[in-house]
């Protein structure tokens, strides 16, 4: 993810990369293992420029993720992003960055990166099969759930204020 982002960068796609790190609960500090593993990836990839956004993990993770950095996209007058992510989860990234940001605020692109686990090869290993099925149904569940929970409750509070 971290080299796909540096190719971005080094095209021009991309001015800096955002790489969301995880906080720990009982304090407003980023976790120092995420943090080192951040650093440690954007150095090998040679990313040029780039920055952490602070994300308290909180279930449904990706939804949360989203908003918290909805947060930071707004107070940094962001008006476009590409999100880098694993192949098999980019429809599911997408749909949630696309919910989340969906005022049309903030443009939304998705840029999938696979493995050796290919969409032509998950399918011979057990791995592969594992993957590509917990994917699947954690997009059912954003598709058909969580995206229309949250919906509801937007609708809810516009209706109150």
């Amino acid at each position: 993810l971290f080299e796909r982002a540096a190719a971005l960068e080094k095209a021009g796609f991309a001015p800096r990369a955002l790489v969301p790190v995880q906080v720990f609960p009982e304090f407003p500090t980023i976790n120092p293992i995420s943090q080192g593993i951040a650093e440690v990836m954007a150095r090998q990839a040679r990313l040029g420029a780039w920055g952490m956004i602070p994300i308290g993990e909180t279930e449904p993770i990706s939804l949360n993720a989203a908003s918290q950095i909805r947060a930071y996209l707004a107070r940094e007058q962001v008006k476009s992003v590409t999100v880098v992510t694993t192949g098999f989860r980019s429809r599911r990234t997408l749909l949630v960055y696309r919910a989340v940001l969906g005022d049309g605020s903030v443009q939304v692109r998705c840029d999938p990166v696979f493995g050796p686990m290919t969409p032509e090869r998950w399918t011979g290993t057990w791995h592969g099969i594992q993957e590509v099925t917990e994917e699947f149904l954690k997009l059912q569940y954003y598709r058909f759930y969580v995206i229309p929970v949250l919906f509801r409750i937007q609708d809810a509070g516009a209706r109150l204020g």
